[in-house]
């Protein structure tokens, strides 16, 4: 009898949908396997990153920035023109080292030459003015005195002849009207010889008034000489302190008028640093703490004496008054790196600074385990900031390591491989 077969055909075709259908089923699993699986870290060389070990113990607040030498206000001196003038020599050049009688320049001014010999003229006739009247004075006062003396000698005289007369007259010698005429004769002089002493007395406070009155007028005649001689003695312009020539802003010929800048003289010896410090880290400065200048050939100890209550540039001015001995080779306007020591905490969790992250703010640290092959980030609140640490606030504890290079390229990562 005949056999029924099926169709070769159809019999491959179920084994393919079931086939396809296995390797759907696999494929769906394979999927959902992988979409469980954390995604691949990436990788980062050990030697391209910095990382420290966060510590307890005492930590040193400091601030640091660059700056420059100055001299301090009083080691500087402006030379400034007393009077207008006309340059005539430069005798030193701007490095010269001067003491305060070096001539630096010489000035003339005719029209002034000419007052302060008129003014010379003025005080010599003043002086013998003077003498005159000293002269005069004493003559009229020894004039005055012998008159006194005079109606002093009649008054004695006529009041003894009026005793004598009186005495006689009681003896009945001499008459009546003699007596009379005596004494009348002894009352007018005694009346005039109060007089002259009155007139003596005007004479030597009238006498006194005249010599003052000379003598005032006679000192203004010579303030006024020396005031034209000072201006001449200036057209010769001296440093006045000893120290080093800086700065000679004229020239042979110039014409200069009054208060015009001749000079400048500096003692290099009075320097201060002047540093810049960054505003955001310049608000603890305070007067009085403790720095430390780096002049590249030495450091010298110094203590903040001044803070510019504004800010310039992002920038805060901190002068530091400079302690030790300078290096050899300092000099205004060398250029310098100084450091303030804020202040000093005795039990703090700190690390080294990270490249990012302000302090007292939250930040994102890459931690890294014990094998030392793998760093997860971790929130860090930072507590207050030195140069080169950082206080931990929380997030961290001692003993943790943790990668303070700039990690900003892998901010869509929370997780990264070391290698």
């Amino acid at each position: 009898m005949d056999i029924i077969r099926e169709d070769l055909s159809e019999k491959k075709r179920k084994k393919r949908i079931v086939m396809a259908a296995a390797a759907a089923g696999a494929i769906l699993l394979i999927t959902l396997g992988l979409s469980k699986l954390k995604p691949a870290a990436p990788t980062v060389e050990k030697s391209t990153i910095w990382m420290d070990t966060v510590k307890r113990g005492p930590m040193v607040r400091q601030v640091r920035g660059p700056g420059s030498l100055v001299v301090e206000s009083s080691g500087i001196r402006v030379l400034s023109a007393a009077t207008e003038g006309r340059v005539e020599r430069l005798l030193v050049e701007p490095g010269a080292l001067v003491q305060p009688d070096t001539v630096i320049l010489e000035m003339s001014n005719p029209e002034l030459q000419r007052d302060a010999l008129d003014a010379e003229q003025a005080m010599k006739a003043g002086q013998a003015e003077l003498m005159n009247t000293r002269v005069a004075v004493q003559r009229d006062k020894l004039d005055q005195k012998a008159r006194a003396a005079t109606v002093e000698s009649d008054y004695h005289q006529a009041e003894l002849q009026a005793e004598t007369n009186e005495g006689l007259h009681k003896e009945g010698i001499v008459a009546s009207l003699v007596l009379k005429l005596s004494q009348v004769r002894a009352e007018e002089l005694e009346t005039r010889n109060a007089l002259e002493k009155e007139r003596l007395a005007i004479a030597e406070d009238s006498a006194k008034a005249q010599l003052e009155a000379s003598e005032a007028h006679f000192q203004q005649l010579k303030v006024q000489a020396e005031l034209m001689h000072s201006q001449m003695d200036a057209l010769k312009v001296r440093a006045t302190i000893p120290g080093v020539l800086q700065e000679v802003p004229v020239q042979v010929g110039q014409l200069t008028q009054p208060g015009t800048m001749l000079a400048k003289v500096v003692q290099p010896n009075k320097l201060k640093a002047q540093l810049k410090i960054a505003e955001t880290q310049a608000k603890d400065i305070v007067i009085g703490q403790p720095a430390s200048i780096d002049t590249r050939n030495g450091i010298v100890p110094g203590k903040v004496s001044r803070v510019d209550p504004s800010s310039q540039n992002g920038t805060v001015t901190v002068d530091v008054a400079l302690e030790g001995e300078l290096p050899q080779g300092a000099r205004p306007d060398l250029s310098v790196d100084g450091t303030i020591e804020l202040d000093r905490l005795k039990d703090a969790l700190y690390v080294g600074r990270p490249a990012f992250g302000q302090e007292k703010s939250l930040v994102g640290l890459f931690l890294v385990n014990e094998d030392g092959d793998e760093a997860t980030r971790v929130k860090v609140k930072l507590g207050k900031s030195s140069v080169n640490t950082v206080e931990i606030v929380e997030g961290l504890k001692p003993g943790d390591r943790v990668i303070l290079s700039d990690m900003s390229a892998w901010d869509a990562h929370d997780r990264v491989r070391l290698k």
